[in-house]
């Protein structure tokens, strides 16, 4: 045990012998801590899961730095298939203790397991939907649903717990006794478990308060003896006369009484039984086409999304073997390069097919080869067509052809940026051209690729010109 104060490690004094601070309250706070701590380690030993959480609970009320119960804890949420909780539980442990914490090797086996973290997903997920269907009074497909759930993750003792109830509510005893036992058989001493088996256990004891009342009544009656046999007569019975019209009378009275009574008990109550045997019917076919609508939604999402992946795919093998794609433009550059190299005198053939290069795809998202070998084509044939363009161009500008002039020059630079007169009389030729914006952006090339030079300060004074108005 450590000093709160200085981290000193405690003595058996009340007082720590670092720096004197009163650690007596101190102790008694971590000795209550890992009591309850041990109370908990001893409820888990033997399967009393829910005990062992409100112990651990309490230990950490009193010493939420005591990682050994955080540990443990999240044991017994794994173990009940709390699996977020469990995690909770050891990320803050690891925060607390970095360094040498078992926390780090449960963390991992759990995150290792791709498919056992998608499961956990769909665990939580279904769990949330059954809850969804219960608020909707959908039971059946909620039934449907923790029976998925517990499929995934058998000892999730919520998802047994909620389904015993529903299986309590529908009057299905047995089966909610069933699934109350699985709860017990991983939590002994789970409470709400216990409390429900014990309403399902009072539904099976057979009903002992009914009453059976038999009374005696005292018949007045006449014994004598005939030959050997005793004869006995109630008083105040008369003997019926012997009549056939008062037989017959009796029995048609009987025979109504009969049919009245077939009509007005018999009947509703066989009518009821029709009546409650088809609603179980179409309740029956009602859950099921509902458990069918279910499945068959989750076919369509599925299918959506395979469908929205095969799109996608699809679009990325269009980007790749299309008209315009990777493979064409890489395929085009190919050419030019053969081109170049067959007649390297011949540039500007190579120059016409990298142009269309140039314009079919954007430079800066291809790739760093493409860019590489584009580069090297360009600088190969560059200087040698900036000089054949200036040339064209510094004779349209003679000749007063500005347009062409432009045309020309804008290439001239484009193939040799470091062309200083290119730039220049590109500049010029815009300005004759009507075009002052360009003409502007043309000599702010000049003076910003070569300063301190005659044609940067011929350039600065066309500039200063032109924005002069003159």
């Amino acid at each position: 045990m450590f000093c709160y104060n200085c981290g000193c490690q405690l003595s058996e004094y009340d007082f720590c012998t670092g720096c004197g601070a009163d650690v007596s309250l101190y102790k008694k706070i971590i000795c209550v801590s890992n009591m309850f701590y041990n109370d908990g380690l001893e409820r888990a030993g033997i399967r009393d899961l829910s005990g062992a959480i409100t112990s651990l609970r309490q230990s950490l009320k009193f010493n939420k730095n005591n990682v050994e119960a955080r540990n443990l804890l999240g044991l017994v949420y794994f173990e009940m298939g709390e699996v977020v909780a469990a995690l909770s539980e050891w990320v803050i442990s690891k925060n607390l203790r970095p360094e040498k914490n078992i926390a780090d090797d449960y963390i991992e086996k759990v995150q290792a397991n791709a498919t056992r973290l998608d499961s956990i997903n769909q665990t939580i997920k279904k769990f949330n939907q059954a809850l969804t269907y219960c608020q909707q009074d959908s039971r059946d497909l909620a039934i449907i649903q923790l029976k998925k759930v517990l499929s995934l993750n058998p000892r999730f003792v919520q998802a047994h717990l909620l389904l015993a109830l529903l299986y309590m509510d529908s009057e299905r005893w047995e089966r909610a006794e069933r699934e109350l036992k699985k709860c017990i058989e991983i939590d002994r001493n789970n409470t709400q478990a216990l409390r429900y088996l014990n309403e399902v256990e009072q539904m099976f004891v057979p009903e002992e308060n009914i009453k059976q009342t038999t009374k005696r009544q005292r018949e007045e009656s006449v014994r004598y003896r005939s030959d050997n046999e005793i004869i006995i007569q109630p008083l105040n019975v008369k003997e019926p006369k012997k009549g056939g019209v008062s037989t017959l009378l009796n029995i048609g009275i009987g025979l109504a009484i009969g049919m009245a009574a077939m009509y007005f008990l018999v009947m509703p109550a066989a009518q009821s039984n029709a009546k409650n045997a088809a609603q179980d019917i179409i309740a029956r076919i009602s859950g099921e086409s509902d458990a069918k609508t279910v499945q068959i939604q989750e076919l369509e999402a599925q299918m959506a999304a395979l469908q929205g992946e095969y799109d996608d795919l699809q679009q990325e093998l269009d980007g790749y073997i299309g008209d315009s794609g990777t493979l064409q433009t890489i395929n085009s550059l190919l050419r030019v390069a053969a081109t170049y190299l067959e007649n390297p005198e011949d540039i500007m053939a190579t120059a016409a097919d990298l142009e269309v290069v140039a314009q079919n795809v954007v430079l800066e998202d291809t790739s760093e080869e493409f860019q590489a070998l584009y580069g090297k084509i360009l600088s190969a044939i560059g200087p040698k067509l900036s000089e054949t363009y200036y040339t064209e161009g510094q004779e349209a500008y003679r000749t007063g052809e500005y347009g062409a002039a432009v045309e020309s020059l804008e290439r001239a630079v484009y193939y040799n940026p470091e062309n200083a007169d290119g730039w220049f009389y590109l500049g010029q030729a815009y300005h004759n051209n009507g075009d002052n914006d360009n003409a502007v952006k043309a000599f702010d090339e000049v003076i910003q690729r070569f300063p301190d030079t005659d044609r940067a300060r011929r350039a600065q004074k066309e500039k200063d010109d032109i924005l002069a108005g003159n």
